[in-house]
Parts: C-alpha cells; sequence; structure tokens
C-alpha cells in the first residue's frame, strides 16, 4: 500500500539534507526542504549566510517578515541593531556567520490582508530543522555560538533553557554531537521590544564583549 503521507507529516528536515557539498549545496538543498508544514505559507527557506569559515556562528529563533520576503537572515531592524552591538563589542558582522533554528517564517494574522505577525516555532518544528542547523555547523566549525533569545537557546539546549539565567556567560555543550562553546544572550528584537531600550541595548553589547573576549 502506497503511504499517502507528505513529507512535512514526518517532522524532519533529514531526507532533504545532502550527504556532500559544502554551504552553497546546502543552501539550495534547503529552498526545497518540505520537512515540517512551516513551508506552506512561508514566501522561501531562509538560510544561513556570511563568512564560511566564521569563528562565530550567530543563531536566532526564525526569520521575521522582511527576513520571509527577501530571503536573507537579520535584514530587518533586529539585523541592523545586531550589526551596530556586535561592531561596540569588537566582533566584526561580515566576519559571522548568522542563521537561524528555523528556516522558514511562522506567522498569524489578524485578519486576511492585514501585517503578518510573528508566532514562536513548537520544539517539534524546532525539532524537524535541527537537521539544517546541524549540517551547518559542521561545515562552518565555528569556535564560538552567540545564542539568540530563548526559542534559539531551547532549540539548541532543550526545553529548560532560561536565556536570562545563563545569558552573558561561556558554556560548553554538546550540540548535534559537537562540543561547542556558547554565550547565550537576548534576541535583538527584545530590545527594540524593551521599555528601556538603551538599557537592554548595553545588556546586549555587553553579552557579546564577553563573546569577544571569549575569542580573543
Amino acid at each position: 500500500m502506497v503511504s499517502t503521507k507528505s513529507p512535512e507529516d514526518a517532522y524532519t528536515a533529514e531526507p532533504f539534507v545532502p550527504g556532500r557539498g559544502g554551504l552553497a549545496a546546502l543552501r539550495e538543498a534547503a529552498a526545497g526542504c518540505r520537512g515540517c508544514p512551516l513551508h506552506r505559507d512561508a514566501t522561501q527557506t531562509v538560510f544561513g549566510t556570511g563568512d564560511p569559515h566564521a569563528r562565530v556562528m550567530l543563531i536566532g529563533e526564525q526569520p521575521g517578515d522582511q527576513e520571509d520576503r527577501q530571503g536573507k537572515p537579520f535584514v530587518g531592524p533586529a539585523g541592523k541593531l545586531l550589526d551596530r552591538a556586535l561592531a561596540e563589542a569588537g566582533i566584526e558582522p561580515a566576519d559571522a556567520y548568522v542563521t537561524n533554528a528555523v528556516k522558514h517564517f511562522k506567522f498569524t494574522r489578524a485578519e486576511p490582508r492585514k501585517r503578518r505577525i510573528h508566532k514562536a516555532p513548537s520544539l517539534r518544528e524546532m525539532t524537524a530543522c535541527g537537521p539544517w542547523l546541524a549540517k551547518e555547523l559542521e561545515i562552518v566549525e565555528p569556535e564560538l555560538i552567540v545564542v539568540l533569545g530563548a526559542t534559539a537557546g531551547k532549540a539548541l539546549l532543550g526545553s529548560s533553557f532560561r536565556v536570562t539565567q545563563v545569558r552573558g556567560t561561556v558554556l560548553e555543550e554538546e550540540i548535534h554531537g559537537r562540543r561547542e562553546r556558547l554565550v547565550p544572550t537576548v534576541h535583538p528584537s527584545a530590545v527594540l521590544r524593551a521599555e528601556d531600550r538603551d538599557g537592554a541595548y548595553r545588556g546586549l553589547v555587553t553579552d557579546l564583549e564577553v563573546a569577544a573576549r571569549a575569542l580573543a
């Protein structure tokens, strides 16, 4: 009997991840990923970008509205704030590799044709997308991972992760079979939403300075 299940029903990107090739081959393959239902409503896959030999990899939650439209991570207001904070902390943004735990934009609309409102991905969706992130880590081999926000932290470290408890510290954990050093901090979009935006921005820069020292 032939199965009528769609690939996304399995909630894993594994069948779409190529066994060989560099980031270009990975990005091309990811464009056709149907490893979970999120691809149905998103404009396109938003894959990682940046220095393929980067010493630092920044991992966020998922693409936002602008990223979904342009096909690149961190090109919206949060990305511009992140670049400014990185430079201020002593990390050249052009020398980093940036990506997200989930590669498709998950959103809801209050009404048809209204603005698309970000919706946090589920643990199942993050797990489904994990093979892409594992392959990115395998190819780039960063010396340090900067974890941007709680959702990215849960995708990497499990559901008990709390960014407020460990932000600005250097952790050593096994991630997708590799021993990694990580510095968690808040997502730059959280800075934009903060009542005390200046204070939140200073906190982000302080955490990124810890990452810069870890790379020194």
